[in-house]
């Protein structure tokens, strides 16, 4: 999937958020509920984080050059990093507003208009939410699927806030108001922290998942029958990029043509099991000392 035509999926989280600010907003407007006030203003970190993955996403499109000759990738990270720190943002104020609410009780109103109009805004979330994440799988994007995973997180808090703002108007005990608004500020907490966790991963270069690496190994082992030998294995993920690079050893009475044509069938091969991927192999002779010197090259 060309990586530009992402951007129309970030401009539909936007619509959605904006959307469900407004619901939302209307929600505590109706009925004074610290819960449903704390849904509307995580909904303001899904804009800010919708805006941040249109922008990224547009970077990420760009064409490799010559100051950045792996191209621009890793932008993506930056989205998903941007977004955590936003939450952590909200959550505080969530917390803030909820622990006066806790100190000095206020009776909710009109609880049944306000858990109907944020039902609504939960419903368009989880549409937006499931689409999203449909595609930033199909195109390894960790920007569309950090948005999907928060506009999901949102569904299940305002989930847990329509449930506590009813059970107010039942119980009449005014307190469970604020303390479903604390915990919908730990549970986004949570969220920001995978979502950074996440990021930094990838701006530190981590190696591809334990899955994708064991068939990158599968492949070396099948050319093993034939005298062939691999070392100096790195992996690593940028965006939606993978690199491959490794050091091949073959035995030294073999051409430089017999040589190119199996590093050629081995990069195929590789190239056919993982989908976008840069695959950077060097080739030395099995019997000569030195090409085992760089064993744990960069290690």
């Amino acid at each position: 999937m060309n990586r530009l035509s992402l951007r129309r999926y970030a401009w539909l989280s936007i619509a959605t958020a904006i959307a469900t600010i407004l619901l939302k907003s209307f929600a505590y407007w109706l009925t004074g509920s610290v819960g449903l006030l704390s849904d509307a203003i995580e909904s303001l970190v899904n804009l800010a984080g919708a805006l941040t993955a249109l922008a990224m996403l547009t970077i990420a499109a760009r064409p490799a050059s010559d100051e950045h000759p792996y191209g621009y990738s890793k932008a993506e990270y930056f989205s998903s990093g941007v977004e955590g720190t936003l939450i952590f943002i909200a959550a505080l104020s969530i917390l803030v507003a909820a622990s006066g609410r806790l100190i000095y009780p206020r009776v909710i109103e009109q609880t049944g208009a306000g858990l109907i109009v944020s039902f609504i805004a939960s419903v368009i979330n989880f549409v937006v939410a499931r689409i999203l994440l449909e595609v930033g799988k199909a195109a390894n994007s960790i920007t569309l699927e950090a948005d999907a995973h928060h506009l999901m997180t949102d569904v299940w808090t305002s989930a847990g806030v329509i449930v506590g703002v009813g059970l107010v108007s039942v119980t009449g005990w005014q307190r469970l108001d604020p303390i479903i608004a604390i915990a919908v500020a730990l549970n986004i907490i949570w969220t920001g922290f995978h979502l950074m966790r996440r990021s930094v991963w990838g701006l530190m270069d981590r190696a591809l998942p334990k899955a994708e690496r064991e068939v990158v190994l599968e492949i070396f082992e099948r050319y093993k029958a034939q005298g062939v030998e691999y070392h100096a294995l790195r992996t690593r993920q940028a965006g939606a990029r993978r690199f491959v690079a490794v050091h091949v050893l073959v035995p030294g009475a073999w051409s430089v043509q017999r040589g190119h044509q199996l590093l050629e069938e081995i990069e195929q091969e590789i190239r056919s099991a993982l989908p976008d991927v840069s695959v950077l192999t060097h080739l030395e002779p099995v019997e000569d000392p030195a090409s085992w010197d760089d064993l744990e090259l960069d290690r």
